[in-house]
C-alpha cells in the first residue's frame, strides 16, 4: 500500500499493492492495521457505507458540523472525481480543496479525515462509491455547502449535459454563509 499526501497533507491518496495475473487481479482493499501505520494515527471505521449513481450525479459538499467524520472513499465500479474542502477554521488550507479521480481502474482510494466537506462528480455511465466512516451518520449535524460556490471555486471537469443533483444539493448554503469566506 502507497500512500501520498495531496496539496492538502492530511488528504491522503492510498493505492493498493495488486497482484495481477491472466486470471485477473487481487488487492487488499482495505487492511486497518497497516492504513493506521502508514496514516501514524490510529482510526476505526465503524461503518461501510455505498452509493450507486449515474453518470452526471454530483453528490455533496457534505459534512457533519458537530459529529465530524473520517471517510475513506473508494470506487468499486466505474469513475468519480472526488473533491474534499477543509473547513477546519484555524487550518493554513481552510477554503481550500483538493481533488482526485477514483476508479475501479486505478484502485484507488481518497482518506478524508474529519474537518472536510466531501463530494463529487460521477463521470462514467454510473459509479458504485464505497466509503468507511469512524462516526454514525447525524442528521442534525449534517450541512452541505453548495457545490459551484465562487470563494471555493472548484474546477469541476467539464461534461455532456447537466449535473444531476439532489434537492437538497441544489439548496445547500453558500460558503460564505457556512465558513465565512
Amino acid at each position: 500500500m502507497k500512500v501520498t499526501a495531496l496539496k492538502i497533507p492530511d488528504v491522503k491518496l492510498i493505492d493498493p499493492e495488486v497482484f495481477e495475473d491472466d486470471r485477473g487481479y487481487f488487492y487488499e482493499l482495505f487492511n486497518e492495521k497497516k492504513f493506521n501505520e502508514l496514516l501514524g494515527k490510529t482510526y476505526r471505521f465503524i461503518q461501510d457505507n455505498c452509493a450507486y449513481s449515474k453518470k452526471n450525479v454530483l453528490r455533496g459538499l457534505h459534512y457533519q458540523l458537530n459529529k465530524p467524520q473520517a471517510k475513506l472513499i473508494t470506487v468499486t465500479s466505474g469513475k468519480i472525481f472526488d473533491v474534499a474542502v477543509d473547513i477546519r477554521k484555524h487550518s493554513p488550507t481552510y477554503g481550500k480543496y483538493v481533488s482526485a479521480i477514483l476508479s475501479s481502474e486505478n484502485k484507488s482510494s481518497l482518506f478524508v479525515p474529519e474537518g472536510f466537506a466531501h463530494g463529487y462528480l460521477v463521470l462514467s455511465n454510473f459509479a458504485e462509491v464505497q466509503y468507511k466512516v469512524d462516526s454514525p451518520w447525524s442528521k442534525d449535524s449534517e450541512k452541505t455547502i453548495l457545490w459551484n460556490d465562487a470563494s471555493i471555486n472548484i474546477s469541476w471537469p467539464k461534461i455532456n449535459g447537466q449535473f444531476i443533483l439532489s434537492e437538497k444539493d441544489r439548496n445547500s448554503s453558500s460558503a460564505i454563509q457556512v465558513l465565512g469566506l
